[in-house]
């Protein structure tokens, strides 16, 4: 059975000795917490397509004051967020500056080239998950009739757990400004990125002309994102969110669980490391594994003689979740503890020395 083709759902349903299910398959598959339902209750909702929610405008009113910007919008997802982004930055026959394995470019099913006809200009990340600044500057068109119009850098934050330092940032986003694009950060995990670095969330975002920040990975909320960036900018990429399916009505109950994760589960995002460390050693002592240490919460392996599908299939037999799609990929969330992580590391080893 190849990694692609594992089915989860017996796995989701069984019991394993009253283990239960450790699933480090993503930092998605959070369950809200019964403190999160509460607050979800409770919240105070009304019709956000008439502007009316108040839960949902005190929540765009907060992420925007967090991260330094004048306005915030809140989208469904990361990819609506980012493609928002797209079609409010550029226009048609425009150009974007991406890295060739970023979620803008590689994970969103083309949206901005398939509804903005807007152009990727994918380039090869380095290992550290920064851009070859000069291969950006290379990249970046002279005003020609030959050439797509060079218009926006996104960059990515952290990307596949790794984090751009904020030296890099402020001599990319520098760059993009000499040359007159604008810059866009895919901040999915800014926090996770923010608490791993020592730095603040705002003081990452500071440097981007807009960023995408997701509340449904490692904060634990149900669902959601938030966009932010000037007035002008928002104003233009709500009429986008509706074009584009985006408008909703009564979603208080979804702000109010992503201001409790503000509030409850970003300093815990430190414990998510520490976790992944854990795995990460735990999985290097075993033989036959190669495992690329963590920065943040995702750990990456790669099992010798191709048998990273087998090892999965085995996990899951044990109730243990990953996935194999960039070699094996390790995420740890609020809903894994300790003992979950030694579960897996003691699964792997029953595979790799039996």
């Amino acid at each position: 059975m190849s990694a692609s083709t594992v089915s989860y759902g017996s796995a989701v349903s069984a019991d394993f000795g009253g283990g239960g299910l450790v699933d480090l398959r993503s930092d998605t598959v959070t369950r809200p917490t019964p403190a999160m339902r509460q607050a979800m209750a409770h919240a105070a909702v009304g019709d956000d397509v008439f502007g009316d929610d108040p839960t949902v405008n005190v929540l765009q009113q907060r992420i925007a004051a967090l991260l330094g910007f004048e306005a915030a919008l809140f989208m469904p997802s990361g990819t609506a967020s980012n493609l928002c982004a797209l079609l409010a930055h550029c226009g048609r026959g425009d150009e974007y500056l991406v890295g060739q394995l970023a979620h803008t470019y590689r994970y969103e099913a083309g949206g901005g080239a398939v509804l903005g006809g807007i152009q990727p200009q994918p380039i090869a990340q380095q290992p550290d998950g920064t851009l070859s600044l000069a291969e950006v500057e290379a990249a970046i068109k002279p005003d020609d009739p030959h050439f797509a119009r060079s218009r926006l850098l996104c960059l990515e934050n952290t990307w596949n757990g790794k984090v751009l330092t904020q030296d890099y940032l402020e001599q990319a986003t520098a760059l993009a400004r000499r040359h007159g694009l604008s810059s866009h950060l895919d901040g999915a995990r800014l926090f996770n990125a923010a608490v791993a670095s020592g730095s603040t969330a705002g003081a990452i975002a500071s440097l981007f002309d807009s960023v995408s920040v997701c509340f449904s990975k490692g904060l634990g909320a149900p669902v959601g994102s938030a966009l932010c960036g000037t007035r002008e900018f928002i104003a233009r990429a709500h009429r986008i969110r509706k074009l584009t399916g985006g408008g909703m009505r009564q979603i208080g109950l979804l702000a109010a669980a992503a201001m409790h994760a503000l509030d409850h589960h970003v300093d815990r995002l430190a414990d998510d490391h520490v976790l992944a460390k854990r795995l990460a050693d735990g999985l290097a002592a075993l033989p036959g594994i190669t495992v690329t240490p963590p920065q943040t919460n995702i750990v990456f392996a790669h099992v010798d003689g191709g048998r990273g599908p087998d090892l999965l299939a085995h996990l899951q037999s044990r109730g243990v979740l990953a996935t194999g799609l960039l070699g094996l990929r390790f995420v740890t969330h609020l809903d894994v503890d300790a003992a979950g992580i030694d579960r897996a590391i003691a699964a792997a080893g029953e595979f790799l020395q039996p």
